[in-house]
């Protein structure tokens, strides 16, 4: 087992990495995206890389979606052909804010030209350079059609392959970091926030709400609006234990996890077999949580590491994210069907199956044992 999870990472870490482009003058550009970033990454000769910094840093990029792509897809300028605006990710302006007021003043400003007071933080997660976090930022806020300003907190992976133990550290380091970002969204006006985390960002992001509320009290939490996990690299146990610090999670809370998440699974043979909360069979370790999981493991896109912003059905599915739990959270009867997918409730927690159009016939689950046969619902064969 040591060596096959040894070869998948070497083998993963021949893989090109992206960088920023910037969009040459006077092509035609694509949709702009704005996104402003707060990162803890230390800025070098090179630009932002994997060190740590004592104090965070503040940009805003314009970045160019282009309109000649499947949705889900991030498309990097090869070297064999000038950048194209029709088809590739550039950027098209990248501002450094002189301090962290500064960065306010221009979000409140962002916000105050769109008139909206919702705003939507994305935490990276493992494996990701500077370039990497913030097109993928642009490419999900813009594909999933999210209302709200887009936020990006890069704290500092190593973005390798191998750097598993550094980004476990790092993840750890940024915690503070994406505690002062959040301040600085509820200083510029923000009365609406959104996390989406992805893979480890999960973790950076449970340590960061645990340690607020450690810190400040049950009510450090009342300026969120949801919380949404992706693939969330986190031990079942740290996460149950991070939850009952919290107390009441903020909801919706909601999980995108996949059973058949191959990255999930290098992971959990690294902790020792230990299971990770974005790969479960069954909710049991979670039951008695209010949470939301939706299991897209028949969405699977190559690893299954990021179906929701890599597949295009799941895209077109959760298209305006936030305030899908509220659909989900209604009477359970009226939830059958609301979705190509089916929906399973396990005391506090809900379970969402989704399975394509057509595919839902096989055998039912129950919520319980003991439950009511009426309660019962069918399960997708796999």
């Amino acid at each position: 087992m040591r060596r096959l999870v040894l070869v998948l990472l070497l083998c993963a870490g021949c893989a090109a990495r992206g960088d920023f482009t910037q969009a040459p003058p006077g092509t035609a550009e694509g949709q702009p995206e704005a996104i402003f970033v707060a990162t803890t990454r230390l800025d070098g000769p090179e630009g932002f890389g994997f060190e740590r910094a004592d104090r965070a840093s503040f940009l805003r990029y314009a970045v160019s979606i282009p309109p000649d792509r499947e949705l889900g897809e991030l498309n990097w300028p090869p070297r064999t052909r000038k950048p194209d605006a029709t088809r590739d990710f550039l950027v098209l302006d990248e501002s450094r804010f002189a301090s962290a007021t500064d960065f306010r003043l221009a979000l409140q400003d962002e916000m105050a030209n769109r008139g909206q007071t919702g705003a939507v933080v994305y935490v990276h997660g493992f494996n990701n350079t500077m370039a990497e976090g913030v097109y993928r930022v642009a490419q999900m806020h813009h594909d999933l059609a999210v209302p709200g300003v887009a936020v990006h907190y890069a704290w500092p992976s190593r973005g390798s392959a191998l750097g598993y133990v550094h980004d476990r550290e790092s993840a750890l380091f940024a915690r503070s970091g994406l505690e002062d970002l959040l301040g600085e969204m509820l200083a510029a006006g923000a009365e609406e926030i959104v996390i989406v985390a992805h893979s480890m960002g999960a973790l950076v992001t449970m340590e960061t709400l645990r340690q607020m509320v450690l810190r400040d009290g049950s009510h450090a939490l009342d300026h969120l609006a949801g919380v949404v996990l992706i693939a969330p690299d986190v031990d079942i146990d740290v996460f149950r234990s991070q939850a009952r610090d919290i107390g009441d999670l903020p909801q919706p809370f909601v999980i995108f996890g996949s059973s058949r998440d191959r990255v999930l699974g290098i992971s959990a043979a690294l902790a020792g077999g230990q299971g990770r909360l974005g790969s479960l069979d069954n909710l049991e370790g979670i039951a008695d949580l209010p949470v939301t999981y939706l299991d897209t493991a028949a969405y699977n896109v190559g690893t299954g590491h990021l179906n929701l912003g890599e597949n295009p059905a799941l895209l077109k599915l959760f298209g305006g994210i936030i305030g899908i739990d509220a659909a989900f959270r209604a009477d359970a009867r009226s939830r059958v069907g609301l979705v190509p997918g089916l929906v399973l409730t396990v005391r506090s927690a809900t379970e969402v199956i989704l399975v394509p159009s057509g595919r839902a016939t096989g055998p039912v689950r129950c919520p319980l044992p003991e439950a009511d046969p009426a309660a019962c619902i069918p399960v997708a064969s796999p």
